[in-house]
């Protein structure tokens, strides 16, 4: 079975308040950034998985963020990268 290298990220939905990244823009305001109009925070998981094929994989991955790795009342997600990894 093809193994796999892949990149979720995950962010907060438009329109959910981010304290997080008000405070790191502020932060960076503070630090004389003065071009920074808005940063938003979220969550980069690298993930290796085995999987019968490329879209099994993409499918067990939104599987695993539906039902653990996001809040999908508050969060999106989506796979980024997906790279087939040769095995030593």
């Amino acid at each position: 079975m093809p193994h796999y290298s892949a990149r979720l990220i995950i962010t907060l939905k438009n329109g959910v308040l981010d304290p997080q990244g008000k405070a790191s823009a502020g932060a960076l305001s503070g630090l004389g950034f003065d071009g920074i109009q808005s940063v938003r925070q979220g969550k980069v998981m690298d993930v290796e998985l085995s999987a019968a094929d490329e879209a099994s994989a993409r499918s067990d991955l939104a599987s695993m963020c539906e039902k653990l790795l996001a809040n999908t009342v508050i969060e999106d997600f989506e796979v980024a990268s997906l790279h087939e990894r040769q095995m030593a």
